[in-house]
């Protein structure tokens, strides 16, 4: 028979545990809470207020261990089940918090918290109709809760819907001090063309928030797109020098910045303005690789040398970060050995790094590496394939994709240039044609699955051909005449795209206008790789290809150039 709990004492320590975390004694806190959970290591409600503390506290590995012993301990208590699905979103568990709450359903269904919680695991694990519904369900039980009007206004931004604005405006009358509903606020004006209206907004964010980038970034988007010659010199990315004078220190704010430039190729403007934060910050390693990267791509290939050179020892996914880059800018110098040195070290890490496998195709190439063929020359590595779809359907979804496009942006950052991308995620919208082009391109990489080569656990596409496969981001890009993608690569997929909806008269152009040019080197890079393929664009045909491989497209003179596309990924 075991002893009786001494609930005093746990309590004691409960309770001193709680007044060092509010004084910001951290470990103290944490000390004093296992304390107590020696002495009581099954109770619920310890579990909980535990792991409530590691939360507030930052350790959130530490937050979810103690929340499911608490749910173990006491299974079935909408409390604590919530609360270890908060923290496993933030652990980019999205999938287990849904599925943890839809068991829980029968307890939680009168529940706002509740519905809020799986709206935001819903969302974050990428079913936003179910998010949208479970939003729904919170404010049918709370009118006014505050993370149902914000969580339910951002559904409405991101698949599209007319209404995002007002249901902005409805969750600022309940909380006009959130940030990030101010931020969303400007997003959904801008969408609605009320430009001037998101710059007011987005101006101010960025004045009284220096620290917060995604306002900085969202500004130089609105600015590039609206702000005539905003381009020229980068101005369009100058109230990043406002922030930075305001928070000299600020590391995310430089590499932000950077990125900003580079991403919109003001190489030299990048360039400046990573050595400028390399004098204020000389000993963050982070800021030292991006102006070493910022130098090699403005040609400075000697001072990137020097700032590689001087780079310490870094372990982790900064260490795998840092010798892509660098094995980039040795491509750069032409020294495909060191290149292919470094991208062995970070591969061996990372195995799925989708840019130091590209960056490693190059130097293959440049080595005449056997290997190469192997990465991307077997059987039906690039496929075009026809979609399934009625000629009316297809009608529906041309005319939807144009009006899109008429509201649609140049994003910072991405390869589009001379035309126009969509918002947000495309097949998380609303629209039914949508739908019927959705399902039609599953049946295709369905298609494209079956003629791969067997499964292949060293290679970074076959390793992954069998597993559970989905179209994670998804856009429609718009070029007019002269316009083009840039030669880039999509980290973040398994698979890369190119479905042609409208193509402009290209027999009349110079030959290979408007082709996709698969597995070249990027033309800033100096590098003599020609695309290993050139695919000429079919209408109503979706190309596939591994992630791996470089790709770009060619220039045509007269017309308009329409597509769809998106990453197909391992699912979460």
């Amino acid at each position: 028979m075991s002893a009786p709990l001494d609930m005093a004492r746990i309590g004691q320590l409960r309770e001193a545990a709680l007044s060092a975390e509010k004084a910001g004694r951290a470990g103290e806190a944490q000390g004093l809470f296992d304390a107590a959970l020696a002495l009581a290591p099954r109770e619920p409600r310890l579990l909980n207020s535990a792991g409530g503390s590691a939360l507030r506290l930052g350790d959130t590995t530490r937050a979810e261990a103690l929340y499911a012993r608490a749910c173990k301990a006491a299974p079935g208590e909408l409390e604590y089940a919530v609360n270890h699905a908060i923290v496993l979103e933030q652990l980019d568990r999205a999938g287990e918090a849904v599925r943890l709450l839809r068991g829980l359903e029968a307890k939680g269904r009168h529940d706002a918290r509740y519905w809020s919680t799986r709206g935001s695991a819903e969302r974050a694990s990428g079913d936003l109709a179910a998010a949208s519904a479970s939003y729904e369900a919170c404010l049918a039980l709370n009118a006014g809760h505050v993370r149902g009007l914000h969580g339910r206004a951002r559904i409405a931004l991101e698949r599209g819907e007319g209404d995002a604005s007002a249901r902005y405006a409805k969750a600022l009358a309940v909380n006009q001090g959130d940030a990030n509903l101010w931020l969303g606020r400007a997003m959904a004006l801008e969408a609605e063309g009320q430009f001037a209206e998101a710059r007011q907004i987005a101006d101010a964010l960025s004045a009284q928030m220096p620290g917060w980038l995604d306002v900085h970034r969202y500004l130089a988007e609105l600015r590039l797109n609206t702000e005539e010659g905003a381009l020229q010199d980068g101005r369009f990315a100058d109230h990043y020098a406002a922030a930075s004078r305001a928070l000299p220190g600020n590391a995310g704010l430089a590499l932000a910045w950077v990125g900003a430039l580079s991403g919109a190729d003001c190489t030299a403007e990048a360039h400046a303005v990573g050595e400028d934060a390399l004098a204020r910050m000389p000993e963050d390693p982070d800021v030292r690789v991006a102006a070493a990267s910022a130098a090699s791509a403005a040609s400075d290939l000697a001072r990137a040398d020097a700032l590689f050179a001087d780079l310490p020892a870094r372990e982790g996914r900064a260490g795998v970060l840092a010798r892509v880059e660098e094995a980039r800018h040795r491509l750069r110098c032409r020294d495909p050995e060191r290149a292919e040195a470094l991208l062995a070290r970070a591969l061996d890490d990372a195995p799925h790094d989708v840019s130091g496998w590209g960056l490693r195709s190059l130097a293959w190439r440049m080595l005449d590496d056997p290997r190469e063929e192997w990465l991307h020359g077997q059987p039906n590595m690039v496929r075009r394939l026809p979609l399934a779809i009625s000629d009316d359907q297809w009608d529906e979804i041309k005319a939807l994709l144009h009006a899109l496009h008429e509201t649609s942006f140049v994003p910072v950052g991405q390869s589009v240039r001379g035309g126009s991308q969509t918002r947000g995620g495309l097949f998380a919208r609303t629209e039914a044609p949508l739908k019927v082009l959705h399902d039609a391109i599953l049946e295709v990489i369905e298609t494209y699955r079956a003629g791969l080569p067997p499964c292949d656990p060293g290679h970074p596409l076959l390793a992954r051909r069998d597993e559970d496969l989905a179209i994670a981001g998804s856009w429609s890009v718009r070029l007019g005449p002269g316009g083009r993608h840039t030669v880039h690569i999509h980290p973040q997929g398994v698979l890369s795209s190119a479905l042609y909806i409208d193509l402009p008269p290209l027999a009349e152009d110079a030959p290979g206008a408007g082709c996709l040019e698969v597995g070249g080197a990027p033309p800033e890079m100096g590098l003599d790789l020609p695309p290993r393929q050139i695919v000429p664009p079919l209408e109503k045909h979706l190309t596939l290809f591994p992630s791996t491989l470089f790709h770009g497209t060619a220039p045509f003179a007269q017309g308009r150039r329409m597509t769809v596309a998106f990453d197909v990924a391992v699912r979460s």
